[in-house]
């Protein structure tokens, strides 16, 4: 696996465990009885909070695949151009031989 085939992976297992943890935070806490209305918004609002810590956490993820995966991109098409160069020569090489072989 190349630099980048290696980032890529990476980078997409980071994402999967991060959605993962998304999914065991996304359901809500219950509220619990015993405590009073102020104390029960607080660990609401922290639990809101660490969910938008994780989303913030996936985003940057993402955009670093992105990038990675941009970047494999860039590199396939620079291969593409250069074999479509190859052939032309190669194409050139073998009509020149066969111009200059009599059968």
């Amino acid at each position: 696996m190349t630099g980048t085939g290696k980032t890529i992976y990476h980078l997409k297992k980071q994402i999967d465990e991060i959605h993962n943890e998304l999914n065991e935070l996304s359901n809500p806490l219950p509220n619990m009885q015993e405590l009073i209305t102020p104390t029960n918004l607080l660990r609401t609002n922290e639990h809101l909070s660490k969910i938008n810590d994780k989303q913030n956490e996936l985003l940057s993820m993402y955009l670093q695949h992105s990038s990675a995966m941009e970047e494999l991109l860039t590199t396939v098409f620079e291969i593409q151009v250069d074999l479509k160069e190859i052939l032309k020569e190669q194409s050139s090489i073998i009509s020149n031989q066969s111009k200059t072989d009599p059968k």
